[in-house]
């Protein structure tokens, strides 16, 4: 797999059989790693490039100290963009993944072509919610990432995809690939991030916002408030799927992403 700076990344080259449209970076859940995207891959047939990190420490990587804040992650991927020579690319994230979007865009916002927020919300955490992340860390360190799992899993998922043992099973695989050290550093920074919500309207960029519409962890009211708040953005609504929508219906997910590369992009 290869690797640019701290980060190793999942990569499908555009198809040569039409015109090559540009870079699609795509940014995991919490707490997932980069191979959920795995069925997203196939929009490459449209002439995109398909980026998908690891962050620091997931899928088994070790050798880097584990991130802790929203900026870490930044940094590593700001250094994954100019090592791939990308000027400018569509960039996506789910849940965690739109909360380092959000970072990315404070930063860099050049970088910025188009916006995909799914699954997520631009406040930080409250104090009840950063409460429940000590007990999350709590968990961690005394059953380790198997703990997280049992415990975020069915959380995690909607009706329908928590009655398809399939699915299950490759959420679970997928949070039992990373190490208790980048899991931990993964909940300190989601409990110490930012309220980004002042920067939705410096956003004017084509923006798509995706939602389940079982997502009991970021509900489909907070992705209404994106799109209000968001310029010009679009909003859709994934039927029968919960928080990791890509990965529940992922041909519904995509349909819905390809039509937003082919028409707004």
């Amino acid at each position: 797999m290869p690797k640019i700076g701290r980060l190793r990344y999942l990569e499908a080259p555009a198809s040569k059989t039409v015109r090559p449209r540009g870079t699609l970076l795509l940014l995991h859940a919490f707490p997932l790693n980069a191979n959920m995207w795995e069925p997203q891959l196939v929009l490459a047939a449209g002439g995109w490039r398909i980026v998908a990190p690891h962050l620091r420490g997931t899928d088994g990587a070790d050798g880097d100290p584990a991130a802790d804040s929203m900026d870490d992650y930044a940094g590593d991927v700001i250094d994954l963009l100019d090592g791939l020579h990308v000027e400018d690319a569509v960039i996506g994230g789910l849940s965690m993944g739109g909360y380092l979007a959000f970072a990315l865009f404070r930063h860099a916002p050049r970088y910025f072509r188009g916006l995909v927020l799914a699954d997520t919300r631009s406040q930080a955490d409250t104090p009840e919610a950063v409460e429940g992340r000590r007990r999350l860390l709590a968990l961690l360190r005394d059953k380790g990432p198997r703990g997280v799992a049992d415990e975020m899993v069915p959380k995690l998922l909607g009706p329908d995809a928590r009655n398809r043992p399939e699915v299950v099973e490759r959420v679970r695989q997928l949070v039992l690939a990373n190490g208790a050290a980048s899991i931990a550093g993964a909940i300190n920074a989601l409990m110490t991030r930012q309220d980004s919500t002042p920067l939705l309207s410096s956003v004017h960029c084509p923006t798509l916002v995706v939602v389940g519409e079982h997502d009991a962890v970021t509900p489909p009211d907070l992705s209404r408030e994106l799109e209000a708040k968001i310029a010009g953005a679009e909003l859709a609504i994934i039927p029968n799927a919960g928080h990791l929508s890509s990965l529940e219906q992922p041909a519904a997910w995509n349909a819905v992403l390809a039509r937003f590369l082919e028409h707004r992009v």
